[in-house]
């Protein structure tokens, strides 16, 4: 993931406003400003903050994010296109075949494995209660929550859950971004001038320029307004998340074919170090990634209320509480306010 460093940051603050966590794992800020909005007496701005986009800037965008789309286009409809099609009809027969063999043999794994069908946990562990009866135990992850009855329509379920993974790989994603940078700078690998996750919105907001990779003059993103990074964000997210959800056929037109699912597509793309082949171990590794997307979920709010009521960053509060646990704690932090 790539680091953005900040030069400038003025010293008048504005309130913290919350941003895209999936922006905190592409992009890291370095502010040579350390006052935080936070810390401090809340203060309006005449000036207020900058968000304006030319037109130039927002074709220009609008042309980037239409490469990809052209160039896949383009090549299926090419010579090149034409060839890898044929070789693609030669092997998908082949590869449809053994992928229902490999489902089957999921299936027959998630029978034998502890984490689903009857005898799985749940979320009470042994405390008698009356489970959903439509949670069944067939989705990785499901310990028989869901007191709102939200999942009784079995497309609704399946529909919650492709969200919920889909927001749990953000979420896991988006969190590695927020710590190794402060990391990196509190074990003196990389200094940043200020690691602080939520400062990259702050300085946007701001109508600062960043310099990418920290080198000066560098500006792929970093000089252009909010809005703009707004919309490539959009097209850069919400493009290929379309093209997954139309189906995993999106990108056969240029020859390639994954053999899985909406969630789990497989391939050389999705899949290179071909996991999915020990389906025992496959189907246990879909429960450790929803229950690590959902913890990460979870600290997605610890990280939000720290930088809310601390101004700093999840790494730091964590090093302050660990040198003075008896007065760097949620107690004293509450007192304080």
């Amino acid at each position: 993931m790539a680091l953005l460093v900040h030069q400038q940051m003025p010293s008048s603050p504005i309130s913290f406003r919350n941003h895209d966590i999936s922006s905190c794992a592409i992009f890291k800020l370095q502010l040579n400003h350390r006052e935080t909005p936070f810390n401090t007496k809340r203060k309006t701005s005449s000036s207020g903050w900058k968000a304006k986009a030319s037109w130039q800037e927002l074709a220009g965008v609008l042309i980037f994010s239409a490469i990809p789309f052209t160039a896949v286009k383009a090549i299926a409809n090419s010579p090149l296109g034409e060839k890898l099609q044929r070789r693609l009809g030669e092997k998908k027969m082949d590869a449809a075949k053994n992928y229902l063999k490999r489902k089957e043999m999921s299936e027959n794994a998630r029978k034998e494995s502890r984490w689903y069908g009857e005898e799985r946990p749940r979320w009470l562990g042994p405390i008698p209660f009356d489970y959903p009866a439509h949670l069944t135990g067939q989705l990785p992850g499901d310990y028989g929550f869901d007191l709102a009855g939200l999942g009784k329509d079995p497309v609704t379920l399946q529909k919650y859950y492709n969200f919920e993974i889909l927001h749990a790989r953000w979420a896991m994603l988006a969190a590695l971004g927020v710590v190794v940078p402060e990391i990196l700078d509190l074990i003196g690998t990389f200094h940043f001038v200020e690691p602080v996750w939520w400062r990259v919105g702050y300085s946007k907001l701001k109508a600062n320029t960043l310099d990418y990779l920290g080198i000066s003059g560098l500006h792929l993103a970093g000089g252009q307004g909010v809005i703009v990074i707004a919309i490539c964000q959009v097209l850069l997210m919400v493009g290929p998340e379309y093209a997954r959800y139309c189906g995993i056929e999106a990108l056969e037109p240029l020859g390639i074919y994954l053999p899985g699912d909406i969630n789990y597509p497989g391939g050389i793309l999705f899949d290179p170090l071909n996991l999915s082949k020990d389906t025992v171990a496959f189907e246990e590794l879909k429960v450790k990634e929803i229950k690590n997307g959902r913890l990460a979920m979870v600290a997605w709010l610890g990280f939000y209320v720290q930088a809310a009521v601390t101004g700093e960053g999840p790494i730091q509060n964590l090093v302050d509480h660990i040198s003075d646990p008896f007065h760097k704690n949620v107690l004293s932090i509450l007192d304080s306010l």
